[in-house]
């Protein structure tokens, strides 16, 4: 493929466009193709097989119609699929991303470290490894927010029911922490919510680390870009609706 084929970014929905402001910002020049797989949204409620299997017809779709890397842009699918699509694809660069525990433990050694994640990011087996590692220099609090991703692809977010939601998840550790990961690709976008409930403290996404990994393996690989044009960003979704496509636009274009 080269270093002329389009990067192919996806998602169980919009959440993943988080990450991939992020890939865009750290390399303009290059081509992504996201897909959000929104009919078959959340990811965080599915078994890790019924994951995978829709994270495999993803990533060949993709391949088939010419990506040189893949980044898998969902917390739960990166934990589900990530290693099995690995030793499928060995050629294929896979990035996946993961709740950024490391950063918010190295901040706050000793701390107390809030994870927001969706229930199937916390009982993966890739989430129990990461607190195991970093359980003995902080107090992890996993808290499992189901039906938040269900709220936030609605695009109202601002909504009193997202308001609720994390107050009631999250309402109780209000003061009392140091720090929040925000363990799903779609909380960054209701990060002033977060804020308001949790406290003024440092929130932790991977969209950052993401990019940065994506850009050294290409460069590695010899895949990066060296065409100084502008870049571009096409979005398509199982759900193929012309109103679909422009909520993801419109996702693209906030500030988080």
């Amino acid at each position: 493929m080269g270093s002329s084929g389009f990067i192919g970014v996806f998602d169980s929905g919009v959440g993943g466009i988080s990450v991939l402001k992020s890939l865009a910002a750290e390399l303009p020049h290059e081509r992504f193709s996201y897909f959000g797989d929104s009919a078959n949204a959340p990811y965080g409620d599915r078994d890790a097989e019924d994951i995978l299997e829709l994270s495999r017809g993803i990533v060949a779709r993709q391949l088939d119609d010419g990506a040189k890397a893949i980044v898998i842009a969902c917390n739960t699918a990166t934990s589900a699929a990530a290693a099995t699509l690995r030793d499928e694809y060995p050629d294929l660069p896979i990035i996946g991303v993961e709740p950024a525990l490391k950063p918010a433990v190295l901040a706050f050694p000793r701390g107390r470290i809030l994870v927001m994640a969706t229930a199937a990011t916390l009982a993966l087996e890739k989430f129990q490894r990461l607190e195991e590692r970093w359980a003995s220099q902080a107090e992890v609090i996993p808290v499992a927010c189901v039906g938040l991703v269900d709220l936030i692809e609605r695009g109202d977010l601002a909504s009193p029911e997202i308001r609720a939601l994390v107050e009631r998840y999250v309402g109780e550790y209000r003061g009392t922490v140091d720090g929040v990961v925000l363990g799903c690709t779609h909380y960054p976008f209701v990060k002033d919510v977060i804020r308001d409930v949790v406290g003024d403290v440092p929130l932790f996404d991977g969209g950052l680390g993401t990019a940065r990994q994506l850009r050294t393996v290409l460069t590695v690989r010899g895949l990066l870009e060296d065409d100084d044009a502008p870049g571009s960003v096409i979005f398509s979704s199982s759900k193929e609706t012309a109103e679909e496509i422009a909520l993801y636009q419109w996702f693209f274009r906030q500030r988080i």
